[in-house]
């Protein structure tokens, strides 16, 4: 009952990782290769805290 209202940072972090990917292919599309770079590895980035996360999740979910 109480856990309604409560959100899940792990979905909050997969939105933003579609949208940093979204943006890197777009730029990777004009020809910006450099802003592709930094792009990627922000969603690089991304998708290692998202990992961190879900492992960190299981791991209080089977103590």
């Amino acid at each position: 009952m109480f856990g309604l209202f409560k959100t899940n940072p792990v979905k909050k972090l997969e939105n933003e990782y579609a949208v940093k990917l979204t943006a890197a292919r777009d730029l990777q599309r004009k020809g910006d290769i450099p802003g592709f770079a930094r792009a990627s590895a922000e969603a690089d980035s991304l998708l290692q805290e998202i990992e961190a996360a879900e492992s960190a999740d299981k791991k209080n979910a089977n103590p």
